[in-house]
Order: C-alpha cells, then sequence, then structure tokens
C-alpha cells in the first residue's frame, strides 16, 4: 500500500489541500519507504524542515519492522544542491555558539544513517553538491543517473565542510583524491564517481527509478535483523582493528543464528525453496 505524507506527519494525519507542500515527502510502498527532499526550485537545497524531517523520520522507519529498506532521492532535476546559500549569512550572523549548534544538529543525519539497522539507497538524479554529496555518501549504497554530478563545494563559500563528508569521502576514495576533490572543488560526472568509488551504479536517467527500486526490493527482500547486523560490522571494519571485528561478528553471527529468518531460510534450503523472511 502507498503512503505519502511529510515525513514528520503520522499515518492518520490528513493533509488539507491549503496546506503548503512540504519540505520532504515520504512515501511507503511494499516495505521500501522513499524520502523526497522537495524544493525543486533551489535544487533540494536543505531547508531547516528537511533537516528536522530527516531526523525524525530516519530514527522512525530505521527501526519500523514493515519498512525493509529507505532510498534517498531529490524532487526536479537535483538530489541536493546542498545547504541554502541565501540564508547562510543571516545564519551566521547569530553569533558562533548558535551556529555550531545548528550545525551539530545537521550532523546528526548522517550519523543516524549510519546507525540505524535499515540500509539506505542514494538515488541520486542529479546535482549532490556540498552538504548533499555528503548526505549521499553517508547512505549504504549509491545509485547515481547519468546526468548526475557530484562536488564539495565548500572551499567555494569559504566554510570547510560538515555532514561527515570530509570522513566518508577519504574512506570511499582514498586520501589523495578526497583532498583534491575538496580542495580544488571540481564538479565530476557519474562515470567519474562510479570509478573512484563514490557510487555504486550508474543509470540512464530513464532507468535510475527502475534501477533503484529493483536494488532496493532485493534488500528489503532480506531478513532484516541479519541485515542491521552486517551492517554493523562493515562500519565497524572501516576503522576498528582485526579483533575488535572478529568479536563483534562472532556476537553478531550468533544473535544472528537465533532468529527466526535464520531457522526459515536452513528449512527453506533443505526443502530447495525460497525462504520466506519476517523480521524476526
Amino acid at each position: 500500500m502507498l503512503q505519502a505524507k511529510p515525513a514528520n506527519a503520522k499515518v492518520t494525519d490528513t493533509i488539507p489541500s491549503e496546506d503548503p507542500v512540504p519540505d520532504l515527502i515520504e512515501t511507503v510502498e511494499n516495505g521500501i519507504a522513499t524520502l523526497t527532499l522537495n524544493r525543486p526550485e533551489r535544487l533540494n537545497a536543505l531547508s531547516m524542515d528537511i533537516r528536522t524531517g530527516l531526523l525524525e523520520a530516519l530514527e522512525r522507519l530505521g527501526h519500523d519492522n514493515d519498512v525493509g529498506c529507505i532510498v534517498l532521492t531529490g524532487a526536479g532535476r537535483g538530489f541536493c544542491a546542498g545547504g541554502d546559500v541565501k540564508s547562510m549569512g543571516e545564519r551566521s550572523a547569530s553569533g558562533f555558539e548558535p551556529r555550531a549548534a545548528g550545525i551539530q544538529l545537521s550532523n546528526r543525519i548522517p550519523r543516524l544513517m549510519r546507525t540505524i539497522p535499515k540500509t539506505i539507497i542514494a538515488m541520486v538524479n542529479g546535482v549532490a553538491v556540498g552538504a548533499g554529496l555528503s548526505m549521499a555518501l553517508a547512505c549504504d549504497l549509491r545509485v547515481a543517473a547519468r546526468s548526475a554530478r557530484f562536488g564539495t563545494g565548500f572551499l567555494k563559500i569559504g566554510l570547510s565542510g560538515d555532514w561527515g563528508g570530509t570522513w566518508t569521502l577519504t574512506r570511499l576514495v582514498g586520501t589523495a583524491k578526497a583532498r583534491e576533490l575538496y580542495l580544488l572543488g571540481d564538479m565530476i560526472t557519474a562515470e567519474e564517481a562510479l570509478a573512484n568509488g563514490m557510487v555504486n551504479r550508474v543509470a540512464d536517467d530513464s532507468d535510475l527509478v527502475t534501477t533503484t527500486m529493483a536494488i532496493a526490493r532485493r534488500i528489503a527482500d532480506l531478513p532484516q535483523i541479519a541485515v542491521g547486523y552486517a551492517k554493523r560490522n562493515l562500519h565497524a571494519a572501516e576503522t576498528g582493528d582485526f579483533q575488535t571485528v572478529l568479536d563483534m561478528e562472532a556476537f553478531n553471527q550468533a544473535r544472528c543464528s537465533q532468529t527466526e529468518d535464520h531457522r526459515e531460510a536452513v528449512k527453506a534450503f533443505v526443502e530447495k525453496r525460497k525462504p520466506m523472511f519476517h523480521g524476526r
């Protein structure tokens, strides 16, 4: 069943027709949740409503047993152009402490994206710049339209970067390429992003949704408890030492072995049929 609503609304909420269009739209269909940044006239530059909406929606969907995968995308011709430059002067004028608090609030979003047990796929339908690039990099997988473009953009407006982009980009492309992309600030194509390990797939623009949703469907059909623990293992492997990851794998594997989904998978293997997982 398809549900469309502002990301911070409850399923039972009704949205009067005269209400403004929300900056973040949430739909859920057959276990796949889609969060769409909805400021197409500004290339989905981040508003406060988008920030608070993402925090609420990711926390809720990340622990919803009826959701098996989350897709993050943008409306119109952009994925996300990053921070809203037109409002930056006003925010900076508020002073150092309020500005730092606002950035720390925003930085909760990529941390949440990495820690919730659900897989998040960035469906990059256009430009992903600045915090928009950092947001895409914080996802577990990235599928880009062939027309998509990527760039850090921070230094061009006198900023150093946020949303964890320096951390994620360095781990995806290596230190030399990350420094090049930040210090020179060049925009790169989807094909270049693929070659450098920044995205997992590139699809023709007309096939982007179909390609992304096929991957989301495959992930949503997996045993979700095991998926969540695999995500923990993979993130720990980026920074943890070998013994720490071995210990984590042992605990997480033992936990998964006690699930109904594991027992169902073993039974289905013996019976030579497709398993039916229920996230338990």
